[in-house]
């Protein structure tokens, strides 16, 4: 597998991983601000926030991202940091979130 294959394969599980509190996946709503693979090494880093910085849930979230993202084959290890720069907001989602959401 190429390093795009299993870039296009982290976005795949990334869209797997949900806010309990809202019916869109994390990378549709835009909370994923980075994804960075090393194909040599195996090391993935990503940034993320959160639709509020006192998610109650943040670390349950985080460590969804963490643990599915480590299932994809190639990547060994997962870095997965919490960022609130920029600040999110609902311009962030992609049409499809806004549409589950009800915003369109």
């Amino acid at each position: 597998m190429d390093s795009a294959d299993i870039e296009k394969r982290i976005v795949e599980v990334l869209k797997t991983v949900f806010d309990p509190e809202i019916p869109a996946n994390v990378y549709d709503l835009g909370l994923i601000y980075k994804i960075d693979f090393n194909p040599e090494d195996g090391s993935l880093d990503i940034d993320m926030t959160l639709t509020a910085p006192g998610c109650p849930l943040a670390d349950y979230i985080m460590e969804d991202v963490r643990q599915k993202v480590l299932g994809v084959e190639g990547v060994k290890t997962a870095q997965i940091n919490l960022v609130f720069e920029p600040e999110w907001t609902q311009d962030m989602m992609s049409d499809e979130a806004r549409a589950d959401l009800g915003f369109m």
